[in-house]
């Protein structure tokens, strides 16, 4: 069992950068893929990014590929999204979650966290 939790959202200008957290909870949080997701009003959730338990493998939407990094601190149970030139179309909520494979499909993840609303104003 994982809890997730997440901070770091809120308003932005366009141009400008966010730095999302994830906490988890329980010992086993190094055995797992994490990854972010995103939901835009009206539309669907969105994969984002994707790391693997090490750290070493990184996988990324066409959307966000040179603009958002993810890294994980495994000895602090924490996940990350750094993000750059942000653009308005980035702003939705973000959420947090953990796995077992690193695929694109919300329904391949296990636990999610509540999400944190990040707006890119124009």
């Amino acid at each position: 069992q994982v809890q997730l939790v997440e901070s770091g959202g809120g308003l932005v200008q366009a141009g400008g950068s966010l730095r999302l957290s994830c906490a988890a909870s329980g010992r086993t949080f190094s055995r797992y893929v994490m990854g972010w997701f995103r939901q835009a009003p009206g539309k669907e959730h969105e994969f984002v990014a994707a790391i693997d338990w090490s750290g070493g493998s990184t996988y990324y939407a066409i959307s966000v590929k040179g603009r958002f990094t993810i890294s994980r601190d495994n000895a602090k149970n924490m996940v990350y999204l750094l993000m750059n030139s942000l653009k308005p179309e980035d702003t939705a909520v973000y959420y947090c979650a953990a796995g077992n494979v690193m695929r694109e499909e919300p329904s391949d993840w296990n636990y999610w966290g509540q999400g944190t609303q990040v707006t890119v104003s124009s």
